[in-house]
């Protein structure tokens, strides 16, 4: 197993973005909102598909960990009102939309999807169908919460089309999952992976966690034998973002019982040596994925991509985002609705889409993004291809290799001429390799805004 060498130390207690985007939604601002996602809808090529993603921002029991856009309804009565407004904005974007290639991917987030009822489930589904018109080989994805999952949920997620599920396991530990306010069993999972694939959902996802407070190696370890046990598809293993000043109920967390960075980087090592012995390809920076797993052949033929949802081998260029918080992408930007109830409310309400703020990308932007992609996918990069690809001087990159030169000292990455590589036993450290890229970074003392490296 790799141990966590004393000088990666600093760069590992940095606080590095997830390059889920870039630039990151850190840097959106109000001077891109409604107007402009008008117009870049309007603007999708009639034979470009589209990707949706459906925000259900509920829970019927709040995780301490979570730093999603989430809350507990305590009653449908609340959720009902969601969906309401969630209907209407549906006819928004399809009208602001216009002709387009179909849908290729839609994915259902949260919170805890399976907050919604069967039938609403299967209403919301439908509509979407009809609205924007879901391809016949579009996968169709759920993130589920296996402690509310009922065979009236599972019935319905078949009938609407679902075509991959992703269980929140996290962890099996009862210590660690009653220091978290997740408790469920490992029958309970293993029942659920079992109604789905009888109900014929083909594809099961398992997210697993390292870092949570009383966590060890042996717990990973556990979770990761399962995972592989129980046949799951592709695994993502997150380290656990402790950001109190940014998720207030992760304060119900004791701070003093989570573990150290040396801990940390233990336990991701751990997860990474079981499932690959157990067969899984290593996927970028925290994925898993079985050889005849979609995800898996993208990435061995660089097609992976990365976006809002994490890794993914959906290759459109526009997302739409449905629902408080959401982020939609475009070629030329991205804009994100308001996480303020009334406020989405209002705007559905008067026939505006609910976008709060956003960012217009440039040719720096652009480029940059692409060289992070590209590194975050395949844990290298060939900037002088990337600036070709932009039509750009083949050492427009090169300010970003002068910056990536400490580290290659310190073994986190080598430089070949313009490639930069990361090595297998810095993977968990890759974000930190990617912020070279990254012309946003904060001073050295602004106030954090991102999680730790591990």
């Amino acid at each position: 197993m790799a141990l966590m060498r004393h000088d990666w130390i600093p760069f590992a207690c940095a606080a590095v973005p997830r390059y889920t985007s870039y630039p990151t939604a850190v840097q959106f601002h109000t001077g891109i909102a409604e107007p402009a996602a008008s117009d870049w809808a309007a603007s999708v090529d009639h034979d470009d598909p589209i990707s949706i993603y459906v925000h259900v921002p509920f829970c019927e029991r709040l995780c301490w960990y979570c730093g999603c856009h989430t809350s507990v309804p305590n009653g449908y009565g609340r959720i009902e009102r969601y969906l309401d407004y969630l209907h209407k904005e549906i006819e928004l974007w399809a009208s602001r939309l216009g002709p387009h290639g179909g849908v290729r991917h839609l994915h259902f987030g949260g919170g805890s999807p399976n907050a919604l009822s069967a039938e609403d489930f299967v209403e919301v589904s439908e509509h979407i169908c009809e609205a924007f018109g879901l391809l016949p080989e579009a996968e169709f994805a759920v993130e589920l919460d296996p402690r509310s999952l009922t065979p009236e949920r599972i019935a319905a997620m078949a009938v609407s089309g679902v075509t991959r599920a992703s269980l929140g396991v996290q962890t099996l530990a009862p210590n660690v999952q009653q220091a978290i306010n997740r408790v469920q069993s490992r029958e309970m999972i293993a029942f659920a992976v079992e109604d789905l694939r009888e109900a014929g959902i083909p594809a099961i996802n398992m997210d697993l966690m390292y870092g949570l407070p009383h966590q060890s190696v042996d717990d990973v370890i556990d979770a990761a034998c399962f995972a592989a046990a129980t046949g799951a598809d592709r695994v993502a293993v997150f380290g656990y973002a402790h950001v109190p000043w940014f998720a207030k109920h992760q304060r119900a967390i004791d701070s003093a019982a989570l573990p150290g960075v040396n801990e940390r980087f233990d336990q991701a090592d751990a997860v990474t040596e079981t499932l690959t012995s157990a067969g899984y390809a290593a996927i970028g920076l925290d994925h898993f994925a079985r050889p005849g797993d979609e995800m898996a052949r993208a990435a061995s033929e660089g097609r992976l991509r990365r976006n809002f949802q994490g890794y993914t081998t959906d290759p459109c260029e526009t997302l739409i985002g449905l629902g408080q918080s959401s982020i939609s992408a475009f070629r030329q930007g991205f804009v994100q609705n308001t996480k303020d109830r009334r406020a989405w409310e209002d705007a559905v309400r008067e026939g505006r889409l609910a976008s709060e703020k956003g960012l217009k990308l440039g040719t720096q932007d652009r480029l940059r993004g692409r060289a992070i992609e590209a590194l975050m996918c395949n844990l290298s990069v060939d900037t002088a291809a990337v600036c070709r690809e932009f039509g750009l001087a083949e050492d427009s990159l090169d300010c970003a290799l002068e910056r990536a030169q400490p580290l290659e000292v310190a073994g986190l990455c080598t430089i070949d001429g313009r490639r930069l590589t990361v090595p297998e036993e810095a993977r968990t450290l890759l974000r930190t390799v990617a912020r070279c890229f990254d012309e946003y970074v904060p001073r050295a003392n602004a106030e954090p805004r991102h999680a730790k490296a591990v």
